[in-house]
């Protein structure tokens, strides 16, 4: 009997998702809420280039002080006009300070912030399938206005 392959990474996408001013919901029985409208962005690779189409969100549920789960659901669109889903689940996590900063959309070294996900794509475009049955992690980073993924193929 062999031993499974170890998996490794393949760049496959650069996000750039703009974001708008977050909607703070409060407490709520499945937490602390917050919901950030996704209004435009830049999506690039070696697998497709494109936009961010605006109309997607990113809910956060609010765990502690230092620790927020994250769903965002949107659409990219290829310079080629193919459109692909994209629902993106992650966790951002920092000490409460540097996780502070950043609500006050301040700057915060990235290695101090430990943001991966990983993103589910849906789309009907014949060059873009592989990306409907493949698992993709990300890692991201959080900057004024924006929020940067960078995606990789697990192979």
């Amino acid at each position: 009997m062999t031993a499974p392959i170890p998996p490794t990474l393949t760049h496959v996408l650069h996000l750039e998702v703009e974001v708008a001013a977050g909607i703070d919901l409060g407490t709520t029985p499945n937490g602390v809420r917050r919901i950030v409208p996704i209004v435009g962005g830049r999506v690039s690779g070696p697998l497709m280039t494109g936009t961010v189409l605006p109309g997607g969100t990113n809910v956060q549920q609010v765990r502690s002080s230092t620790t927020t789960a994250v769903l965002a659901r949107y659409v990219l669109e290829s310079d080629r006009g193919e459109l692909v889903m994209i629902e993106n689940r992650g966790v951002r996590r920092g000490s409460a300070s540097d996780v502070a900063r950043l609500n006050a959309d301040e700057p915060v070294d990235p290695a101090n912030i430990y943001f991966r996900s990983t993103p589910v794509f849906e789309t009907g475009a014949p060059r873009l399938s592989s990306l409907n049955d493949r698992v993709h992690v990300g890692a991201g980073v959080r900057r004024k206005g924006m929020v940067i993924f960078d995606v990789f193929e697990v192979v």
